[in-house]
């Protein structure tokens, strides 16, 4: 995978970051991260149709330029929409009394987050609308420099908090500037601030 390509696996990810499941996304750009191209884009293809998530044309776009065989039989089989869906979460800065206690995380993404050059790191709370394909939870923001490698900085975060404490959490890297997908733009927008870089 070239960098054109890599970079272009980071969009697709960022894009259906929030549509698909979290665990799909997480090892979709972690099998990215390790070079494990084809077994990306085969989990991404099957999870695509399994999960009934549609794509929109440009979408399907980017991933026919990151497969093999452009005309590939599993790309056909996704749905095309004309359009992203909104976003089906509402994001708050807070989450509900009983919500899961963040504050290690909150340690270990920040201090791992000053380690891969991070700017900033933000966290908000999920709550699922009733056609929402993952659970109400806490989600990570965590902001990088352009240019910065993504999915290396996502790699990073999430194995460290594996490791350190046996969680995971969604994790978003978003770069400064950038125009964000709505998922990610809505979770930004309502997150509060946790860290940031001196």
């Amino acid at each position: 995978m070239d960098q054109l390509q890599y970079a272009t696996a980071t969009e697709v990810c960022r894009r259906l970051s929030g549509r698909l499941t979290d665990d799909v996304v997480s090892v979709v750009q972690s099998q990215i991260f390790a070079g494990e191209e084809e077994m990306a884009l085969a989990s991404l293809l099957l999870n695509l149709q399994y999960e009934g998530v549609g794509i929109t044309a440009e979408e399907a776009e980017l991933i026919r330029a990151l497969l093999d065989d452009p005309h590939d039989p599993e790309l056909a089989e996704v749905a095309v929409v004309d359009a992203a869906p909104t976003p089906a979460y509402r994001f708050s800065p807070t989450g509900p009394a009983d919500a899961p206690d963040p504050a290690g995380a909150d340690r270990v993404i920040a201090t791992e987050a000053a380690t891969a050059g991070g700017r900033r790191v933000r966290r908000a709370w999920r709550e699922p609308l009733p056609d929402a394909t993952n659970p109400a939870t806490w989600v990570y923001l965590v902001q990088v420099v352009p240019g910065a490698d993504e999915l290396r900085t996502y790699s990073a975060i999430s194995s460290r908090l594996w490791v350190t404490r046996q969680e995971k959490w969604p994790i978003e890297v978003v770069v400064e500037g950038r125009m964000l997908p709505a998922y990610q733009a809505a979770a930004v927008t309502a997150a509060h601030q946790i860290w940031a870089a001196a």
